[in-house]
């Protein structure tokens, strides 16, 4: 990340979005899961608030949503990728499909990385884009040939992915 306050926003945002997904796994894994996935989710929550700590701190620095079209172009994106997701969730839920949900989620989160990357000025979110949408898609085909449910391998494999980027985030912010 060019900015330090940029990435303690992005370890804030993605540690608390990957509580999120360990906490949505927590759906029907497999009793040895449950303990990891409480840990997966309490330390992304401790990344998100380092995070948050130190956005603060640096909150009168630079940010790349400080250019000129940047913060409009960034609202598009989410504002795209929370209505496909709603949109197409309703959808999976309607057709009764509602185990694949989770994975529809996570796949529209991993593509919508891939227009913010420049936005926000970090490749790296083409990455974290990429591997998403490959949790998403495993999910699938491994919940069809185990007892694992789709929801659990999707928050689990999300889970993971992005407490990863965040504490990466959370470690450049603080160097």
């Amino acid at each position: 990340m060019q900015y330090a306050r940029d990435g303690a926003m992005s370890a804030l945002i993605l540690g608390f979005f990957a509580s999120c997904w360990f906490g949505w796994a927590q759906e029907k894994p497999p009793p040895v899961w449950r303990s990891l996935l409480i840990v997966g989710a309490v330390l992304s929550l401790i990344v998100a608030v380092v995070g948050a700590v130190y956005a603060w701190r640096n909150w009168s620095g630079g940010s790349a949503l400080g250019e000129p079209g940047a913060m409009r172009r960034y609202g598009i994106i989410v504002g795209v990728e929370f209505a496909i997701a709603a949109v197409g969730a309703a959808v999976i839920a309607l057709c009764g499909g509602g185990e694949y949900i989770a994975a529809w989620v996570c796949l529209v989160v991993g593509v919508h990385f891939w227009p913010m990357a420049p936005v926000l000025k970090s490749p790296s979110l083409i990455a974290l884009g990429a591997l998403l949408t490959g949790v998403a898609v495993v999910a699938v085909l491994v919940s069809r040939t185990t007892a694992v449910a789709t929801s659990a391998i999707t928050g689990a494999g999300a889970g993971l992915a992005l407490l990863g980027f965040a504490s990466w985030a959370a470690l450049s912010a603080i160097a």
